[in-house]
């Protein structure tokens, strides 16, 4: 089991950039894939990125690709999600996630743990 700790959200304005963490708890993090889902007001919670267990490869949405990225480090037990020219579109809470089975990258019942998000805000 592996407990998920968020931090590194808050205000921004479009166009700045934030970078969130995710902290994990365990032994065993390595042996975890990670994402990054959001859930926007009033919206369902929605894929936004997703990195390997060894960190070699990366998958992400569409409304996200090219100005987001995902990283982790396996020594820190640490996954982060750089977000860059930020849109006020990109507005929601960020969850981090984790799974040990993985099929579907984007699919938010493949991840078995999650954290309790952080919030990120972007003005217009």
């Amino acid at each position: 089991q592996v407990q998920l700790v968020e931090s590194g959200g808050g205000l921004v304005q479009a166009g700045g950039s934030l970078r969130l963490s995710c902290a994990a708890s365990g032994r065993t993090f390595g042996s975890y894939s990670m994402g990054w889902f959001r859930q926007a007001p009033g919206k369902e919670r929605e894929f936004a990125a997703t990195i390997s267990r060894s960190g070699l490869n990366t998958y992400y949405a569409n409304s996200v690709k090219g100005r987001f990225t995902i990283s982790r480090d396996n020594t820190q037990n640490t996954v982060y999600l750089q977000m860059n020219s930020l849109k006020p579109e990109d507005t929601a809470v960020y969850y981090c996630a984790a799974s040990l089975y993985i099929s579907n990258w984007d699919r938010e019942t493949d991840y078995a743990y999650w954290g309790q998000g952080t919030q990120v805000t972007v003005s217009s």
